[in-house]
């Protein structure tokens, strides 16, 4: 087995929260993008309807 060193570990962390943090991002992103769409499809829906 080999040992990584203490600053390898530190590499490590900082790419896996570096990772997370975009991850977290991206998610948001996608989140207000599918609302937004959603708010669109409803809005459409009712000028359907309405017309």
């Amino acid at each position: 087995m080999s040992k990584s060193s203490p600053q390898s570990e530190t590499v490590q962390t900082d790419k896996q929260e570096r990772l997370a943090k975009a991850l977290r991002e991206n998610l948001r992103k996608r989140k207000s993008q599918s609302r937004s769409r959603s708010a669109m499809d409803k809005d459409n829906q009712k000028g359907q309807q309405d017309g």
